[in-house]
């Protein structure tokens, strides 16, 4: 009996993974990107698997585990009831969400922010709140906060060891520009949000919860996060072991369409970056103004994401403030400016958040690239 239906349990995730990918239009460019790039350099295949940072895999898979086991617990929507029950309007409950989530990622980087603070967001659907406008907000909110310290986002990190300051001494260079990038957003957030009152939601009380669920995955979550930050990802993606032995069920649950967009996305985007043509415009650009370093690193970001463009532009210029200025802002405007941006995309109800994410980004780069450049003259 148990051989009869076994082989069954993978075959309905493998297909709804299947029919998730297929409709998955990020998905279907970076495949037919990569497509195009191998077919111009088959060489290359070979070397793929190399180009995929799997620690950073590895960190993805395990924090989606974490988070759909805190979702699947049914904790949050109670959690969503209180905290509507404490605040007086939809304005006041978008401010708090937007506060939160940049604060948390000054600590715990923007994707673990938008980690915990999306699927909380998705407990008030029955709130009347406008859920896809408030993930929007929430990503840009992760990428502010993140810029803040060291620590809050991979091109930081970074920028960091290249500059050889201090903890202090870069915050201290970086403060300027997170409160030019907070303040407008806070009062985005006042002016896109209204004050109608929020409705509480139904329902929720009677909804079945499982305590123990909830309680491995608040366990591990800490253990997690410091086992990944001391360098052993994968160890601490093993460690979760338990959780998934626990409930078997949640594994098939996570979105691992999402693990499949982050490979592509590594193996696509350093393909782009090695190429010889875009290396050889970056070096004809004179990247010692920096001015010119500034707007190369937020057109950069803006086609390869602001982690890669760090990278690459490093090997040009040893303005290490001008280039996290300039690739922190390169996070705002398309969604592949950030990785966190689709994430928080990925998480949202609404299939097509990503015009709405543009119609709020694209203005608000622009507003952030004249910011930050009066900050850094």
């Amino acid at each position: 009996m148990a051989d009869g239906v076994r082989p069954a349990l993978p075959a309905r995730p493998l297909r709804a993974l299947l029919i998730t990918l297929s409709g998955d239009y990020l998905f279907c460019t970076l495949l037919l990107t990569l497509g195009a790039l191998s077919l111009a350099a088959p060489g290359r295949i070979g070397r793929y698997p190399e180009l995929v940072d799997w620690p950073t895999i590895a960190t993805l898979a395990g924090l989606l585990m974490l988070t759909k086991g805190v979702e699947l617990s049914g904790y949050l929507p109670r959690l969503a009831q209180r905290l509507v029950a404490m605040t007086s309007s939809e304005r006041m409950l978008a401010l708090l969400l937007v506060l939160a989530t940049a604060l948390l990622a000054t600590v715990l980087t923007n994707d673990v922010a938008l980690f915990v603070i999306v699927p909380l967001t998705l407990a008030f659907k029955e709130a009347g709140i406008p859920l896809t406008r408030l993930i929007v907000f929430e990503a840009l909110a992760a990428n502010a906060g993140s810029v803040l310290t060291p620590i809050g986002n991979p091109q930081n990190l970074f920028l960091w060891q290249l500059s050889h300051s201090s903890f202090e001494a870069y915050v201290l260079a970086m403060s300027p520009l997170t409160g030019m990038l907070l303040g407008p957003l806070l009062l985005l957030t006042l002016v896109a949000f209204s004050g109608r009152a929020v409705r509480v939601p139904q329902g929720q009380a009677g909804q079945s919860t499982d305590r123990t669920l909830l309680l491995m995955s608040l366990a591990l979550y800490l253990p997690f996060l410091i086992i990944t930050d001391l360098r052993y990802p994968l160890v601490a993606l093993a460690a979760l072991a338990p959780l998934a032995l626990a409930r078997r069920e949640l594994l098939a649950r996570v979105d691992w369409a999402l693990v499949l967009v982050f490979i592509l996305m590594f193996i696509d985007l350093r393909l782009l970056s090695q190429l010889g043509p875009l290396r050889s415009w970056i070096a004809a650009i004179d990247l010692s103004q920096p001015a010119h370093l500034y707007i190369a690193g937020i057109a950069a970001s803006q086609l390869i994401s602001n982690v890669p463009a760090a990278i690459l532009l490093a090997d040009f210029s040893h303005d290490w403030r001008t280039i996290a200025y300039a690739v922190n802002v390169g996070g705002f405007g398309f969604m592949l400016g950030s990785l966190a941006n689709i994430i928080a995309l990925r998480m949202a109800p609404d299939r097509r958040a990503w015009i709405s994410f543009h119609a709020y980004s694209l203005p608000f780069l622009l507003v952030a690239a004249l910011s930050a450049w009066l900050v850094l003259n």
